[in-house]
């Protein structure tokens, strides 16, 4: 019996961009992301380790060698939406946010169960590690170009900053693909 469970919800892929190693936060737009087991070739989160960070600092002394679950940070169209509202702009650039992929079509995206899978149309299958908590970060490269915004960035996020993921089967996503959502087939957690 499967233990993922697919759902009736699919999101179509709007954006995508990668973050250059070396050069910062910032995304760089793409049309199409090839993506291998260790993430995008030359992107800054690419590895399938990863030295730990404050994020985990509570397992971990941060430095500490790790698996990467944190190669992909997907976020929700209409989640940027209520982000750049309640930070009274028109729109946040994904690019500001050092984002991989955008999707439309899933509700309450940020909280989509880890373990969850999206696949896309030839086999790519991304696994979801957990919410992507907001910092300032990218609050500052909001900043650079929108004097006076960046620090709205990080409280209008809670709750809506989409979600880091790592990939389980590689392969090619290109704008306008669409995402399966599959779901573990369990039970809530109930102690």
């Amino acid at each position: 019996m499967p233990v993922l469970r697919k759902t009736d919800y699919t999101g179509k892929i709007t954006w995508l961009g990668h973050v250059p190693a070396g050069i910062g936060l910032q995304a760089v737009p793409s049309d199409q992301l090839d993506l291998g087991f260790a993430g995008i070739a030359g992107e800054r989160h690419e590895g399938e380790n990863r030295a730990s960070c404050v994020r985990v600092r509570n397992l971990h002394p941060e430095g500490t060698e790790i698996r990467n679950v944190r190669q992909l940070t997907i976020l929700s169209e209409e989640e940027l939406a209520l982000i750049a509202a309640d930070m009274g702009m028109e729109s946040v650039d994904p690019a500001h946010l050092g984002a991989t992929i955008v999707v439309r079509g899933i509700p309450d995206f940020t909280f989509v169960p880890p373990s969850s899978r999206l696949q896309g149309p030839d086999g790519v299958t991304l696994t979801v590690d957990m919410e992507n908590r907001p910092c300032v970060l990218p609050g500052r490269e909001i900043e650079k170009d929108h004097a006076g915004f960046g620090a709205r960035f990080k409280p209008a996020a809670q709750n809506r900053r989409g979600i880091t993921a790592w990939v389980e089967r590689p392969g090619t996503l290109s704008l306008g693909d669409e995402f399966a959502l599959f779901v573990p087939d369990q039970r809530v957690w109930a102690p």
